[in-house]
C-alpha cells in the first residue's frame, strides 16, 4: 500500500527564488530516493469560496502577498521504510538550507493512500 506526505511549506516573501532555486535543485536527488512513485511540487497561486464553488467558477488568482508564500510537496512511496529513508536522506542535505527560507517550520501530513487516479495510466 502506497505511503504518502503532503508537506506544507511557508515561505518568508524575501526567500522564494532562494527557496524555488533549492527546490529546484533538490529535485533531481529527490527523484532518485528508493520506492519513490510519484513527486509533485506546487506553488500557491488562487484561492476559492463558497460561491464560487457553488457556481461553478474558476478560482480567483492571488495579487499580493501577506504573510507567506505557501507551497505543496506531495510524494508518494511504495513502503513506510523507503519514505523513512528518504527522509533522513533530504534531512542530511537540503533540510537546513530549505528551512533557513520558512516563516515557520514545514508541516507534515502522512498516511497511507485509501485510493488513487490519473488520467496518465493506461489499465
Amino acid at each position: 500500500m502506497p505511503f504518502t506526505e503532503l508537506c506544507i511549506y511557508q515561505v518568508k516573501p524575501q526567500k522564494v527564488e532562494e527557496f524555488e532555486a533549492l527546490m529546484h535543485e533538490a529535485k533531481h536527488f529527490l527523484e532518485k530516493q528508493e520506492g519513490l512513485l510519484l513527486l509533485r511540487f506546487s506553488k500557491r497561486g488562487y484561492r476559492i469560496d463558497m460561491e464560487q464553488i457553488k457556481e461553478g467558477l474558476p478560482p480567483l488568482q492571488l495579487t499580493r502577498i501577506v504573510k507567506c508564500v505557501k507551497y505543496m510537496l506531495y510524494w508518494e512511496f511504495d513502503t513506510k521504510e523507503n519514505y523513512g529513508r528518504a527522509q533522513k536522506n533530504l534531512y542530511n542535505s537540503y533540510w537546513k538550507s530549505l528551512e533557513r527560507c520558512l516563516v515557520v517550520p514545514h508541516d507534515k501530513y502522512l498516511g497511507e493512500e485509501l485510493f488513487g487516479w490519473s488520467s496518465h495510466i493506461v489499465d
